[in-house]
């Protein structure tokens, strides 16, 4: 058993992300383990840009409420204490409520041989972030 020490809170890259929004590491697996998690907070309208994870993303809503975009055009309204699953390969986007914040926990895993299994794609367009949600 491993104690493991709070880490630091980071904003995230603008190149990445559109609003103010801050990452807090949680867990990075090392061999045979490839499971990454992170507490992730989206003030009000932030968001991530469209991505895709190679292995798939889980995201459980800790905190308030937000959105989760897909390229079909589907939006999601999410809440405190449900989960998203986010195939792999699928690009998608998520982020807070227009007027509320949001926390969520992101597990994923790396790739087999340890790299970033993310794909950081172009920002999402006001008007599809502000589309109805179902």
């Amino acid at each position: 058993m491993e104690l493991l020490p709070v880490r630091p809170t980071v904003r995230t890259p603008a190149a990445a992300f559109t609003g103010d929004v801050y990452l807090t590491p949680i867990y990075s697996g090392t061999g045979p383990s490839r499971m990454t998690v992170a507490l992730v907070r989206f003030t009000p309208g932030a968001r991530t840009n469209w991505h895709s994870h190679a292995v798939g993303q889980t995201l459980h809503v800790t905190e308030g409420a937000g959105l989760v975009g897909t390229r079909d055009g589907r939006v999601l309204r999410i809440h405190a204490g449900e989960t998203v699953v986010c195939p792999p390969g699928e690009e998608h986007w998520h982020g807070a409520g227009p007027d509320t914040f949001m926390s969520h926990l992101a597990m994923l895993e790396a790739n087999e041989d340890g790299s970033d299994p993310t794909t950081w794609l172009e920002p999402v367009p006001d008007g599809v972030y502000g589309s109805e949600a179902v």
